[in-house]
């Protein structure tokens, strides 16, 4: 008589356990890429800016006042070029990596640029840019 497929599950799961195994892929057994930090980048920014535009459109809508008001409160705290500077910068990039990303997007999608070397050079190419971009946004 043959075994039961409860048996034969738990047969597989000691094995896996006795043997050290994962209990599926996870991210410590892949070797980290750029092609791959890319990819998890490009998602993590569209979320980031979707969550922004929605929760200072929530913002607007709720709080009393208007956007000069706002505005004047936060020039009123003095705040040192410095910390402006980076804080104008930590909003401006998750916009230019995202669209420079999407650009070399759109460029997979009309078929261009799949051989392994030319992904990780536009992959550099989207960095330099998207830093470039935006500490020159984050100057204005």
């Amino acid at each position: 008589m043959g075994t039961t497929s409860q048996q034969e599950m738990e047969r597989y799961w000691n094995k896996n356990s006795r043997l050290g195994r994962p209990v599926s892929p996870h991210m410590t057994i892949y070797k980290w890429s750029l092609p791959m930090a890319m990819s998890i980048t490009h998602r993590g920014t569209g979320i980031a800016m979707t969550a922004g535009v929605s929760l200072f459109g929530l913002a607007a809508l709720a709080l009393p006042g208007d956007f000069a008001s706002h505005l004047d409160l936060i020039k009123s705290l003095s705040l040192g070029p410095a910390l402006i500077y980076s804080a104008k910068f930590a909003l401006a990039f998750p916009f230019m990596y995202h669209t420079w990303n999407g650009i070399r997007h759109l460029t997979w999608d009309i078929g261009k640029g799949f051989k392994i070397p030319q992904v990780y050079q536009s992959g550099v190419i989207v960095l330099a840019l998207t830093l470039i971009s935006t500490a020159a946004l984050a100057a204005m």
